[in-house]
């Protein structure tokens, strides 16, 4: 699904959150830049500049942040999240 949207996800390897959306991405298909920050304080300062938030993940579809993995789940739920992901960026 490359023809949609950048999607950049923050994280890290042992977050929990992070491999369920790691999973829900790769479920839809989703291209997508997975950045640790584990180790990366200039990464983390980026996500934190970017997002607002200290927490992971943290999930960009274009220029939307999406927010967290339970952000990303309810999208997917109600199926705004192709819509996002197809490039209509609704979300604010």
């Amino acid at each position: 699904m490359s023809d949609g949207p950048n999607v950049v996800m923050y994280g890290n390897e042992v977050c929990p959150y992070c491999g369920a959306a790691r999973m829900l991405l790769k479920k839809k298909g989703v291209d997508y830049t997975d950045i640790s920050v584990t180790a990366d304080n200039v990464r983390r300062q980026e996500m934190i500049e970017r997002s607002g938030r200290t927490s992971v993940p943290q999930i960009f579809i274009g220029e939307t942040h999406v927010g967290g993995f339970d952000d990303l789940y309810e999208l997917d739920k109600s199926g705004e999240l192709d819509t996002l992901l197809a490039g209509n960026q609704q979300q604010s």
